[in-house]
């Protein structure tokens, strides 16, 4: 890590574990934490494979952006992130999967995956979980009605 420079940190804290309160420690957001009604839980809060998937989202779209930038690609973007949680039977064992929907108008879906396996290389999240959890990066048709 010597040959990067630090841009920027955060901290948050959790009480309650999957059935809490997470925050930032400076204040500026806090959310009610809650397990889903799928797995048993109440289901009246977020949960962590959703505000990792948000995290991730934003990150890896933050990424396609530079890459885009680098090979001059103005067209709009849009990242679908869907974070899947399994369990192992009989065991407390865990893991978490994730894919990658990338979509850019007025692109071809190859020319699009070749940008999108680019952001791969460079988005901070996908280098954290590289070789941990399994990553699919799939070029899709950009979808204008999935605009906010």
């Amino acid at each position: 890590m010597s040959d990067y420079t630090q841009l920027y940190e955060t901290s948050a804290v959790n009480t309650g574990g999957r059935d809490g309160i997470s925050y930032l420690a400076d204040g500026t957001y806090e959310v009610k934490i809650s397990t889903p009604a799928a797995m048993g839980g109440p289901g009246n809060g977020q949960n962590p494979e959703q505000l990792f998937a948000l995290g991730y989202g934003a990150c890896f779209h933050g990424a396609l952006e530079i890459v885009k930038g680098q090979h001059k690609v103005k067209n709009a973007s849009q990242v679908l992130n869907t974070v899947r949680l399994f369990k192992k039977p009989d065991a407390v064992d865990f893991r978490l999967e994730v894919e990658l929907q990338v979509g850019i108008q007025g692109l071809d879906r190859e020319e699009t995956q070749k940008l999108a396996d680019e952001a791969h290389t460079v988005c901070p999240y996908s280098k954290a979980v590289a070789g941990n959890i399994d990553v699919y990066v799939k070029a899709v048709d950009y979808d204008a009605s999935q605009e906010k």
